[in-house]
């Protein structure tokens, strides 16, 4: 009862914490995304606010003939008439395509324009006039360090949103901009723009009654002080905010990208863990009933199955351990009883079986061992026999002595009183005897390296591994009447390897493919190479093996690997 009591509290449990974590997420993520979507209208708002700004300023940098106008140093009649005919309507129908109250100062590098403002002094032009311009000679700016410090021109790309002057006495901020001579090569400046706007129209849309009560709404500049403060009176404009302290807020950020400017959402942790509570409640009472309910009907039936159950999972228990010889039976003719003896039965069956196969499989891989070994011995014999004719044939009785000499020697190695297994150092002995045959042959057209770590010698090897590569190579491999081969031997993490490396005409990606393609049609295809791969793997495991890279026309590596297993006496 106890253990059934466990097993239905853990699910239940989990199941009631996973309801309540997928509820309580959901309201999070819901309310979170509904915050974020608010954000982005007002986002998009002040974007659009902003840009419409923006695009006065690109109606006079844009402007080909008031540049030119700005160019012409002509005194007297000629400039009024373009002042009073072309430049002021100009500047005059730019502060007029928006709605926002906006006063334009433009500072001419022209000495012959005149200047034209208004007296304001102290005063806030934009509460005498809503749309107001002023004409001024540059010199009035030109040592100011927002003047000085104002970025290289990049064409329509520099501008820079600022608060300058007298605009935080006024709440306003100034788009900054030159205005350049675009036809000359390098665009020189001809005069420079000073939009200012209040900041309290531009972020007329910033409400926190558009999320909640009891929430607010940030803007803070570049050096993280509050410039617009909406539904908190405890951030207010000047103040430098940080969220240090806003463990019981949820905090949302967005970065209005013109300005570097951060539009930030404050949210009470609790206005959201009203609902999740509600959840959270409703989730521990259905845990509680439902665990309730389990409990007392299994503690009915558990008093009734848990003898026989137990003695099932016992005997289940041995089975999946390994132990098949464990019985059971139970009186009676109802459903435990055959499940007894079916078990009973399947033990005794499944434990026949293992020995079956396994010894099955020790006959079978003894078996492919050896009739994969006997495919490279008759093979190689039959090449160099093919060789020995040649030269018994040209009469070259110097060349066949020592070839059959080597013949003799490869061979002693290689049957190895029988044993599949050899040391490594009689692996490299053999593939020198081979490649000594071949040397008597091939003679000085055949260049080859050694490169072994001697650490590898007192270590194991199936046999015949590397010598059906060096044969492939001088059987396939010929580009001209040279060829090199390099043999590597190293340990590497534990497994040996072998690199079997020449500069031959290299192999066809689908020739690589169809070698190690186990279907029939393709079963004489590099079959040498197969084989060592198959014994290997079929010895070692299928992590072990042989790969090839290979590139037409500059040659061929072949990477042999298999475990770093020491070589015992016999092997030796």
């Amino acid at each position: 009862m106890l253990s059934y009591s466990a097993f239905i509290i853990i699910p239940v449990l989990l199941v009631g914490y996973i309801a309540n974590s997928v509820f309580v997420e959901s309201i999070r993520q819901q309310t979170r995304s509904n915050i974020q979507g608010t954000l982005q209208q007002m986002k998009d708002n002040i974007a659009y606010k902003f840009g419409e700004i923006i695009r006065i300023s690109d109606l006079l940098y844009t402007d080909d003939t008031l540049a030119r106008h700005l160019r012409h140093y002509e005194e007297g009649w000629v400039n009024y008439e373009a002042t009073k005919k072309y430049m002021l309507p100009k500047f005059r129908t730019a502060i007029e395509t928006t709605r926002s109250k906006v006063w334009l100062s433009f500072y001419l590098h022209n000495d012959t324009l005149s200047e034209i403002y208004n007296l304001n002094t102290n005063v806030d032009p934009l509460t005498v006039n809503s749309r107001s311009f002023d004409w001024y000679h540059i010199k009035r700016i030109i040592g100011k360090h927002w003047y000085k410090e104002f970025p290289v021109e990049q064409y329509k790309e520099t501008m820079q949103w600022k608060r300058i002057e007298d605009d935080n006495q006024f709440g306003r901020i100034s788009l900054l901009r030159r205005l350049v001579d675009i036809n000359e090569v390098i665009p020189s400046e001809i005069g420079f723009l000073r939009i200012s706007v209040y900041l309290s129209e531009m972020f007329e849309s910033v409400d926190f009654k558009k999320i909640s009560e009891g929430t607010a709404i940030l803007i803070s500049d570049e050096q993280q002080r509050i410039v617009v403060s909406s539904g908190s009176p405890e951030w207010t404009i000047g103040k430098v905010w940080s969220d240090t302290k806003m463990k019981d807020h949820l905090v949302i950020q967005e970065v209005l990208p013109d300005l570097n400017w951060n539009l930030i959402a404050l949210v009470p942790t609790n206005l959201i863990e009203r609902d999740t509570t509600k959840v959270r409640n409703l989730t521990i009472l259905i845990c509680l009933a439902c665990f309730f309910i389990f409990s007392i009907a299994g503690f009915f039936i558990s008093r009734f199955f848990s003898k026989r159950v137990t003695k099932i999972v016992s005997v289940l228990d041995s089975f999946q351990e390994g132990e098949f010889h464990k019985r059971i039976l139970f009186k009676g003719n109802d459903e435990f009883t055959r499940i007894s003896l079916a078990l009973n039965e399947m033990g005794y069956n499944i434990g026949g079986l293992i020995r079956e196969v396994y010894v099955t499989n020790l006959q079978k891989k003894e078996a492919e061992l050896a009739s994969l070994q006997a495919q490279i011995n008759p093979h190689f014999l039959y090449n160099t026999l093919s060789s020995i004719s040649r030269l018994a044939k040209f009469g070259e009785v110097e060349k066949l002595h020592l070839m059959v000499l080597d013949l003799a020697k490869f061979y002693r190695l290689s049957l190895n009183n029988g044993r599949s297994l050899i040391s490594i150092f009689n692996e490299l002995e053999q593939v020198k005897a081979y490649i000594d045959i071949q040397q008597t042959k091939y003679d000085e057209r055949m260049q080859v390296h050694y490169d072994i770590d001697m650490d590898i010698f007192s270590y194991e090897t199936l046999k015949l591994v590397l010598q059906p590569f060096v044969e492939n190579t001088l059987e396939h491999a010929w580009c001209g009447d040279s060829i090199n081969i390099r043999i590597v031997g190293k340990i590497e993490n534990g497994s040996i390897v072998f690199l079997v490396i020449d500069d031959g005409i290299g192999f066809h990606p689908d020739k690589i493919k169809q070698i190690f393609d186990s279907s029939d049609k393709v079963v004489q295809v590099g079959y040498g190479i197969r084989n060592v791969d198959q014994r290997i793997k079929l010895h070692y495991g299928r992590e072990y093996g042989v790969t090839i890279v290979s590139q037409r026309g500059f040659g061929t590596t072949v990477r042999i690997t298999f475990p770093a297993i020491r070589a015992n006496r016999e092997s030796k």
